[in-house]
């Protein structure tokens, strides 16, 4: 992953934060009447999730609470920990712990270490306390923290922390990053005293956790949308990519009827029934991102569509790549199908649905079925739920897309 180095957006100067520094939070030995008095007031933000958001509280009660005073100014998880700064607990109301709580929570069902790979390791801890705080904020947990300042922007709600990653590599400076990183609102862990086993355990078991704490929230708008998906893709088997795909093509030939011809079904009879239109020409719009997450499925999935058009007698297919623009419009039938493979990608930049709709809509491309090849990240929206029948291909990410059928691509 590249460094941050890119400066689009220019550093401007911003009001004096209140960072942790300004609480006078000095590391060192447990108090233990004010850890006692910590550890209550955790306690009862705990019992105020239950009552009020059982999805959050039920998986608050799953980590257990340490202190960590000679570590640790704010607070911070593991997965099986809740670790904590009895004097940093007990600057906040309860209200703000119950964000506090919720956002050590939600760190662990995203799972946000372990989606780290190789990004950058500050920025992905700023787009995870980005994602959390904004699905915080909108479902109302608690209450934000003003003691210190917390990582939220309005334009991230709903972005997955992938997208808000990328925004961020993209459009933030050195300064900013800084700037963000004093806002963080509590510490990352990535024990390296733990297994990689111990962590594909703690991973289970909290997924786990999740279907089971997901049972007890009676309102399923209390819970983010974000969380939704992940049990929605932990709960509903996905197809193969290399089923769906035919499944999907296939589905556009369905025979039409016409009373052009009669059918000899009813010939015995006294009826005439409608024949069968089996020559119509079907368009089908093949959209290729052209990031370089992708570039390696290509000629996988340009020979699987060959392999399933060559059994029709008549199709015409669109391919066409794209980044923030449409490159290489092509169009296959069965005179040139043969050529396919020999397609040529271009483009490469960053990641925009919506020229991509544009483009179709401009030049009258109505097709069938539209199926999109993609990381599933793009920069803005992800486009016209309503143009016409969508398969989404998305690359290992497992991103979930707003609408449409998907499948996930998987090597082999």
């Amino acid at each position: 992953m590249a460094t941050v180095t890119v400066t689009k957006i220019p550093h401007k100067p911003k009001a004096k934060r209140r960072g942790k520094k300004a609480l006078n939070i000095e590391l060192g030995p447990m108090d233990r009447a004010k850890d006692r008095e910590a550890r209550e007031k955790l306690i009862t933000a705990r019992v105020a999730l239950l009552i009020h958001h059982p999805f959050f509280g039920n998986l608050a009660t799953r980590l257990t609470l340490i202190n960590a005073d000679d570590w640790l100014t704010t607070a911070a998880t593991n997965g099986r920990n809740f670790y904590y700064n009895s004097k940093f607990v007990n600057a906040l109301d309860t209200k703000e712990l119950e964000f506090l709580v919720g956002h050590e929570v939600l760190h662990v069902v995203y799972d946000h270490i372990g989606r780290r790979e190789d990004r950058n390791a500050k920025l992905s801890n700023i787009a995870a306390d980005f994602a959390v705080n904004g699905d915080l904020v909108k479902h109302r947990i608690g209450r934000m923290i003003t003691k210190v300042d917390c990582l939220y922007d309005e334009k991230y709600l709903g972005w997955s922390y992938e997208q808000i990653y990328d925004d961020l590599l993209e459009n933030s400076s050195e300064m900013d990053i800084d700037d963000y990183l004093d806002q963080m609102l509590d510490e990352h862990l990535k024990d390296e005293n733990m297994s990689e086993a111990e962590r594909q355990q703690i991973r289970d078991e909290f997924r786990e956790a999740v279907l089971s704490a997901a049972k007890t929230e009676t309102d399923a708008s209390k819970i983010p949308e974000g969380v939704r998906k992940m049990i929605e893709d932990l709960t509903e088997p996905k197809m193969n990519w290399k089923q769906m795909l035919p499944q999907t093509l296939q589905s556009a030939f369905k025979s039409d009827f016409t009373w052009m011809r009669a059918s000899r079904r009813g010939w015995h009879m006294d009826a005439i029934l409608p024949g069968s239109d089996r020559e119509k020409e079907i368009d089908i719009a093949l959209i290729m991102d052209a990031s370089g997450s992708c570039v390696s499925m290509l000629q996988d999935f340009l020979s699987e569509v060959k392999g399933i058009m060559e059994q029709f007698q008549s199709f015409r297919i669109h391919l066409l790549t794209f980044d923030t623009k449409v490159y290489n419009h092509q169009v296959f039938t069965p005179d040139n199908m043969h050529d396919i493979l020999d397609y040529e990608v271009m483009g490469g930049g960053g990641t925009l649905f919506e020229p991509v709709y544009d483009y179709l809509k401009e030049n009258d491309i109505l097709p069938e079925k539209l199926v999109w090849l993609t990381d599933g990240m793009p920069c803005n929206t992800w486009g016209d739920e309503n143009y016409c029948d969508t398969l989404w291909i998305i690359h290992s990410t497992k991103i979930v897309p707003p609408y449409g059928t998907y499948a996930f691509y998987e090597e082999a």
